[in-house]
């Protein structure tokens, strides 16, 4: 009869001994995973403040803080300020219908005088605006879950109906 081991059937000694670098888990996945987490940190995903963009043109100055990149189902907000360097008859500010689809957009401050879709845009009238003075213009809105990938369109300065500001507008989603 044979002398009974101290181990399980099947284990022996060489079983027990270290060996090396091997593992059971690929580090392939760990380093994924801290490199998808880095990346998620430094914003690249979202959740950053948004940019500011500066677009002067002979009439006025424009400054937009819109999101350039958001989160499906995100609440945002996004910010026109228009700075006057003459005065409008009448102030409107123009966003394509594209740039809007699947968005809601929860409120407006301060709301416009009169609100139309025209031209592809819905565009909404300030009234006059003497030269100097400045009108911040605030949206409130949330991305719908249909959206994906993302979303472009222009935003118009307008005085009535001359043009005198576009200025395209990007927007990426992400799931």
């Amino acid at each position: 009869m044979r002398q009974s081991s101290a181990y399980p059937q099947g284990i022996d000694e060489a079983h027990l001994r270290a060996k090396g670098w091997h593992r059971h888990a690929n580090p392939a996945a760990v380093i994924g995973i801290g490199l998808f987490l880095g990346a998620a940190l430094l914003g690249t995903f979202g959740g950053q403040p948004h940019p500011t963009r500066i677009i002067d043109t002979p009439s006025a100055t424009v400054t937009l803080q819109f999101p350039e990149i958001l989160r499906n189902g995100e609440f945002f907000e996004m910010r026109a300020t228009v700075k006057a360097k003459r005065s409008f008859k009448d102030m409107r500010l123009g966003i394509s219908s594209t740039y809007w689809h699947d968005m809601t957009i929860n409120s407006m401050l301060p709301g416009p005088s009169e609100e139309k879709s025209e031209s592809g845009q819905y565009r909404f009238s300030y009234g006059p605006v003497e030269s100097g003075e400045n009108v911040m213009i605030k949206f409130d809105g949330q991305i719908n879950p249909p959206m994906f990938a993302g979303t472009k369109g222009k935003l118009t300065l307008l005085d009535g109906d001359a043009i005198v500001a576009d200025i395209p507008v990007n927007l990426r989603i992400y799931p």
